[in-house]
């Protein structure tokens, strides 16, 4: 996910650049969700600013921090609840493109191979992670200080993302050749997302795909300044995939 952080740090600039607080007391509090201290704090924020200033234009933005709060702490049942009235709130901002994107992964991170209702999720999975795409191309700049090559690679992390809940819905659907082409486009988009080239090995190794999948972990194991977790999986991956081909 894009770091929360950056994305509150950018989204300040529309108290410079876009509606203004109608009072010092709706000020505050608006002052109060961008300077919590961590998730409950912002979530506690988010929700004083919604229920005392009913009528704030900074309502679609505190309904976004409380999706990305909840997600943060991997409450999915809260963050769809959230991201959906940010959808609602704010549908053709990048802010309701990456709520989309929340929403998705958090239904498909929940879904597993024999729930009854796997498809009735996957396909909500799907279509919001395809309007998150479209979406997030269409988007106006949420801080016009931007330079159009920053928006344009903002915008691609929010697009990479959305390919990656299309790529997990594949992998639980098992359907190996979906999840590779949605995880190529995620890697394609954010190739700085070092997650990506693991969740891409492990589905091209499922594929049978041995040869595609140590070229993906190597490509991996080579980025610089790589998480240490993440390098872990991948050296423990690519071990299985060799093993996995000389077997053969």
């Amino acid at each position: 996910m894009r770091n929360t952080l950056s994305i509150i740090f950018a989204s300040a600039a529309l108290l410079a650049q876009g509606p203004q607080p109608k009072s010092q007391k709706e000020l505050d509090a608006i002052n109060l969700m961008f300077q919590a201290a961590d998730n409950d704090a912002r979530i506690k924020a988010a929700n004083e600013l919604i229920t005392k200033f009913a009528d704030t234009q900074f309502k679609p933005l505190a309904l976004y921090m409380l999706t990305t709060a909840y997600y943060d702490k991997k409450d999915f049942t809260n963050t769809v609840i959230q991201g959906e009235r940010c959808v609602d709130a704010d549908g053709k901002s990048a802010f309701g493109a990456h709520c989309r994107v929340m929403i998705a992964t958090s239904l498909v991170s929940t879904t597993k191979e024999f729930d009854f209702d796997k498809e009735e999720k996957l396909g909500k999975v799907d279509k919001l992670a395809k309007e998150a795409i479209e979406v997030a191309k269409a988007a106006p700049k949420f801080n016009p200080n931007l330079t159009d090559e920053q928006w344009d690679q903002a915008k691609k992390g929010y697009i990479g993302e959305a390919f990656v809940a299309l790529g997990m819905a594949g992998q639980v659907r098992k359907n190996w050749n979906a999840a590779i082409d949605a995880y190529k486009s995620a890697a394609e988009n954010d190739p700085g997302n070092s997650p990506t080239f693991v969740r891409l090995g492990i589905a091209q190794a499922s594929a049978g795909k041995l040869d595609d999948a140590i070229a993906t972990f190597d490509k991996l194991l080579a980025m610089p300044n790589l998480d240490a977790a993440v390098a872990s999986i991948g050296k423990a991956e690519k071990e299985k995939a060799v093993k996995a081909k000389g077997a053969k």
